[in-house]
């Protein structure tokens, strides 16, 4: 992991508060800490981590510590308990499992280390790391347990014995109520992002897990942050932890345009083509997140017309120089690629950088768009943003700490007037032909013999070398007039901050429908915890909250009248401290019909 680009700055102190757990693991590993904090002179083998873990790392082009992993690394193999306050990017996640694969029993089908996330996006991209830095170690089993997922998948996972597990807390909380998660064995636990997750009102759960697990593990704590809560359960649960503190300034050169384009998942390549059909460039990579992901998208950007290749893991080293060269020459424009199989690559002629999917690192954006812009060049990176992936925009934002310009997707106008200007250059362009004089003497052959005009034999052509394609695009369908809105009925007193929610959605022109939850003020429910479940099972962002009335026996929230069908089904099996919340789309007081209150239509199933 090069650290080149990332200038960080790690200091070791300890919490002395707690009486000291192993009193061999105190003072004299916190000084040899203090003093190897930055990261610059050790390498990964001087770490003392197991050779199977060392062997994955240097796989993945890993060589030098981060400096989070060089101040975490070696009180975690010692034994300490550690509080890590480091912002997304850092390398923290290698950090804590580097060290608990280096200590775990693979012959103990028992599990033994649970890490707790506050989205399920940092669970899955959490779990995929324990596997790559794995992969030399047979017999181990890595399950990511996450609302949203089906429960068959998760319990078949726990029956075969899996030794780690990297969950959500609502979920981690419901298999230890169902009795399919037994933490008995625990040896290692983790609570990543621990600020996110008491802001999204997973306090009361997090505890709740703390106190069902062992007295006697290893406690991992990382936070961007350190408020009184995080400090609290510091205190409560963690032995005499060893605490580190790493400041970053993650820098990007300046030569590189930064942009980003809003777009949900599914319509990317939609936009994509877009982008081509406006955008002037040279050569560009495109960093995806899976192996599988390379191959298709250059598949499809192929079948498009672009000059496309894709590069992964799996593809042998002369293919990789083979494909590298071509674009170095000119007949390849566009690489697909994954990080790993674009590490080392310096091709001058890249002028663009476009990161498909988000990278989940700062540190992995900064290296990706680092392809571009070399030489003194300008370069210009672009990076795919879904919805609910904006929290992603923000950290590298705060990393970098510099703003990354929104783009608008180029419109059908835009599109098109681009098209008529490229035709014109092309028959600009042709007229210069060697062959010229050969097909005039055709043309005019053709419109003596069937007394066609000129104009029209020309426009046949232009046809006929679209191949039956439409030139120009179709103008968008305008969008489907809204439902006039019901009166509505006076409120009760407003909370949660319902006055800014409802003045953002008054502003947005959100439409907004009104949900039951079978969760109420008996059983001492806050409306953080209601916004932290929904937002983390459901996918949905905290201005996508309108009104919420906690009840005595239930409570009514607001939100997007517009839900699909598969986030209402997930959050009629979410739980909110442990009991479900049944939701669905509420009638109205009795007696009214017109239904859910908003005014929304509700699109979920019924």
């Amino acid at each position: 992991m090069s650290t080149s680009e990332t200038e960080q700055d790690a200091a070791v102190t300890s919490d002395e508060t707690n009486s000291p757990r192993q009193e061999s693991a105190s003072d004299p590993v916190r000084a040899s800490e203090s003093s190897s904090a930055t990261g610059d002179d050790i390498t990964f083998a001087d770490l003392g981590i197991d050779e199977r873990v060392l062997k994955a790392l240097r796989d993945v082009g890993y060589e030098t510590p981060s400096p989070i992993q060089a101040a975490t690394i070696p009180p975690l193999m010692a034994g300490n308990d550690v509080v890590g306050l480091a912002q997304t990017g850092t390398g923290k996640t290698a950090a804590f499992a580097v060290p608990i694969l280096s200590r775990l029993d693979v012959s103990r089908r028992v599990p033994q280390a649970l890490v707790l996330a506050p989205t399920r996006e940092l669970a899955l991209q959490v779990a995929e790391a324990f596997g790559k830095y794995a992969t030399h170690i047979p017999g181990l089993h890595i399950l990511p347990i996450y609302g949203g997922q089906a429960y068959g998948i998760q319990l078949s996972g726990l029956r075969k014995g899996a030794q780690i597990i990297v969950g959500t807390p609502g979920r981690v909380i419901d298999h230890l109520e169902k009795g399919t998660l037994d933490l008995s064995g625990l040896e290692y636990l983790v609570l990543d992002e621990a600020d996110e997750m008491l802001k999204m009102g997973f306090q009361e759960d997090v505890e709740r897990i703390l106190s069902d697990t062992p007295e006697y593990k290893q406690v991992a704590l990382f936070s961007a942050t350190m408020p009184a809560a995080i400090r609290k359960i510091s205190k409560q649960y963690l032995h005499d932890p060893v605490e580190i503190t790493v400041k970053t300034k993650t820098s990007t050169a300046p030569n590189i345009t930064q942009r980003y384009v809003q777009v949900a998942h599914q319509r990317k390549l939609e936009a994509l083509t877009r982008i081509f059909e406006v955008e002037e460039f040279e050569a560009m990579i495109m960093f995806v997140r899976t192996k599988q992901a390379t191959e298709e998208l250059a598949e499809k950007l192929r079948a498009r017309g672009f000059s496309a290749a894709a590069i992964n893991g799996d593809i042998v080293q002369a293919q990789r120089e083979r494909t590298i060269g071509q674009l170095k020459n000119g007949q390849v424009d566009i690489l697909v690629a994954t990080d790993v199989a674009a590490r080392g690559l310096d091709v001058d002629r890249i002028s663009h950088v476009i990161n498909y999917d988000i990278p989940h690192d700062t540190e992995s954006y900064v290296h990706r768009i680092g392809r571009t812009g070399r030489a003194g060049r300008a370069g210009q990176a672009l990076l795919f943003v879904a919805p609910r992936e904006r929290h992603l925009l923000k950290a590298i934002e705060r990393a970098t700490r510099q703003p990354i310009t929104e783009m608008q997707l180029p419109s059908v106008d835009d599109v098109n007037a681009q098209r008529v200007t490229k035709f014109k250059d092309s028959i600009t362009d042709s007229l210069g032909n060697e062959n010229l004089a050969l097909f005039r003497r055709l043309i005019e052959d053709y419109e003596r013999e069937h007394d066609v005009p000129l104009v029209d034999i020309a426009a046949a052509l232009a046809i006929q070398s679209r191949d039956g394609e439409a030139f120009l695009l179709k103008p968008e369908p305008p969008a489907p007039p809204r439902a006039p809105r019901e009166p509505r009925e006076p409120r009760p007193p407003r909370t949660f901050d319902e006055d800014a929610a409802s003045s953002h959605h008054r502003k947005t022109g959100q439409e907004m429908a009104t949900y039951r939850i079978s969760v109420g003020k008996r059983h001492h429910v806050a409306p953080g915890a209601i916004v932290g479940a929904i937002a983390n099972e459901g996918g949905l962002r905290r201005s996508d909250f309108g009104h919420i009335s906690i009840r005595p026996d239930h409570s009514l929230v607001e939100l997007p009248a517009d839900l699909a069908d598969e986030t209402v089904e997930a959050l009629r099996r979410t739980r909110i401290s442990g009991v479900l919340i049944q939701l669905q789309p509420d009638s109205g007081p009795p007696g009214r019909s017109g239904g859910p209150r908003g005014g929304g239509k509700f699109k979920g199933k019924r």
